[in-house]
């Protein structure tokens, strides 16, 4: 990995595509712990021009990446439909 990528977060893997949910974005990004895998997720929102950003980390794990993945988009959904735009404020 070259010294830009490290200063500058490339992890030499291309990023995925959101899952888009009721105009937000969730990008699931589970954490590898000595247990398994944390539920953790971005989430972003356009809102007067500017990306507002929520980040989501759960103390749950699981064990494989997948289930982390899946139950972090599902708790991302929830969260959305609890507080909606309120996440940001």
């Amino acid at each position: 990995m070259s010294l830009f990528s490290k200063l500058f977060g490339g992890s030499g893997k291309p990023a995925k595509d959101p899952e888009i949910y009721k105009d937000f974005r969730i990008f699931p990004e589970p954490q590898s712990d000595a247990g398994g895998f944390s539920i953790a997720a971005r989430i972003e929102k356009e809102i007067g021009g500017e990306t507002q950003i929520h980040h989501l980390l759960r103390a749950d794990t699981v064990q494989s990446a997948e289930d982390a993945e899946a139950l972090s988009i599902r708790k991302a959904k929830q969260l959305i439909d609890e507080q909606g735009e309120r996440l940001f404020g």
